[in-house]
């Protein structure tokens, strides 16, 4: 890939499938500056310090984000556990964009195929395959995987607004980025007293919130295939674990989401806490969300016979 092109796809996602068949496994370095940059940023908090307000604002955002991920990138678009309206469609696409994950018709392609080929080689992020860092970071940059097949998701792709969202991924983030921005030159010029500007507000609130929701999203890729406990005997080595199930509120409950992948709700039991299904079941009464899907109690009572 050339410069100008690498540059060029920081702002627009051009989607070719026919470089996602024959595209090296290779990072592409260069297209994975904005990636290495956001990491990096974060070491400026030993510069700007502590906020009390900026630190609420990240713990917020990483709330919001880690359940807009978990329920609308992963339970909806990828496997339809539920319906919305187009109106919700949209507004929890552009909330799941901040996240800075790439976009929806991406994001739900590439974790379709990985239920078809989970933990086989054609699996991208398979640990079991690849190991831990290609796994967690490594495919994510891979040259052949900033593409997707668009045959994933051609029930995705007759929404004009979510391949905008796709194709200018950078929007959302930047809408963020530059929120943030704002918000903290105005706390500092009117309230000066808070000891929070603009610094703080983008390495606390956009920084390091967002590499926190990265990294614990990818742990479900890179630790759930390796790490935890297996109730159901699935075809792959997918995991329960419930440290994971507790900062990804619900999705470390990977094992139950592979044996039956079309549930709203992960955690199968009520001890097994899963607070994304617990907000989704909140919209159900709201009229937000409707036809919210469970494992069968038929299926899950004869696999816990055999147990």
């Amino acid at each position: 890939m050339s410069i100008n092109k690498s540059i060029k796809s920081w702002i627009i996602n051009e989607n070719q499938p026919h470089i996602h068949e024959t595209a090296a496994d290779k990072i592409d370095w260069l297209r994975a500056i904005p990636f290495i940059l956001l990491n990096a940023s974060c070491l400026l908090v030993f510069y700007f310090g502590f906020s009390s307000i900026a630190f609420t604002v990240a713990v917020i955002l990483y709330f919001v984000r880690i359940f807009s991920i978990g329920a609308f990138y992963h339970r909806f678009f990828s496997h339809r556990a539920f319906k919305t309206n187009r109106f919700w469609q949209c507004i929890f696409a552009l909330i799941a964009g901040m996240c800075a994950q790439r976009g929806p018709l991406w994001w739900a392609s590439h974790h379709r195929h990985h239920h078809v080929v989970s933990d086989e080689p054609g699996d991208t992020h398979s640990p079991v395959q690849h190991g831990f860092w290609w796994s967690h970071f490594g495919w994510f940059l891979s040259k052949r995987n900033y593409y997707y097949n668009p045959a994933n998701v051609s029930d995705l792709l007759r929404f004009p607004e979510l391949v905008f969202l796709d194709r200018f991924d950078l929007l959302m983030p930047a809408v963020l980025f530059f929120s943030l921005f704002l918000s903290g030159f105005l706390l500092r010029l009117y309230a000066p007293e808070l000891h929070t500007g603009p610094g703080l507000m983008l390495v606390w609130g956009f920084c390091i919130s967002t590499v926190a929701v990265f990294n614990t999203t990818v742990l479900v890729n890179s630790i759930n295939h390796i790490s935890g406990k297996r109730r159901f005997l699935t075809k792959d080595n997918s995991r329960n674990n419930w440290l994971l199930a507790l900062l990804t509120f619900g999705e470390g409950w990977h094992n139950n989401h592979h044996f039956y992948p079309s549930s709203a709700r992960q955690g199968f039991y009520w001890w097994e806490i899963d607070v994304t299904y617990y907000i989704i079941k909140c919209l159900e009464k709201m009229g937000i969300v409707w036809d919210v899907r469970q494992i069968p109690p038929a299926l899950l009572k004869q696999q816990s016979a055999k147990q």
